[in-house]
């Protein structure tokens, strides 16, 4: 399974996210790339430690039967639902969000597996570091796909 923490994983999404233009057409969404970008440097935050996360009471009643099919090797359907505190509607400087998003994914790679071990995504619940590694690679592959990267 593709994670974050995976060296040669990680190098493939930084490839990727280079070759993302700021005039990349959606597939699907309503993000630009700009946009997008900001959308996952605010998911960031969460295994990062940035702000106190609670888990959903509709998460809570839903993971445990969908946990196999979120960390498993299936892509994200498309316009999956996203949590209001992550939407992303204003205009963004896009070499900004990409620096932006280039920093946070250094800095949750330096902290590594253990560091990331037992943060609460608002949905999913408590993570192991293993399963934040899967699941930030999972978001990322999911957003650069709808770019056509």
């Amino acid at each position: 399974m593709n994670s974050l923490f995976n060296p040669a994983d990680r190098e493939t999404l930084a490839r990727r996210f280079a070759e993302l233009e700021s005039g990349a057409q959606r597939q699907w969404g309503k993000m630009n790339p700009a946009q997008m970008m900001k959308h996952c440097s605010l998911a960031l935050g969460d295994p990062l430690g940035d702000r106190q996360v609670k888990q959903l009471f509709l998460g809570k009643l839903i993971t445990p039967f969908i946990r196999g099919q979120v960390f498993g090797e299936r892509p994200f359907r498309r316009n999956s639902p996203t949590d209001p505190i992550y939407v992303v509607a204003d205009p963004q400087d896009f070499e900004t969000e990409r620096t932006r998003l280039a920093t946070l994914i250094d800095r949750v790679v330096q902290r590594g597996t253990a560091k990331t071990e037992g943060r609460i995504h608002p949905f999913f619940g408590r993570l192991s570091g293993d399963q934040w590694g899967r699941l930030i690679y999972k978001h990322f592959d999911h957003h650069l796909r709808q770019f056509g990267v």
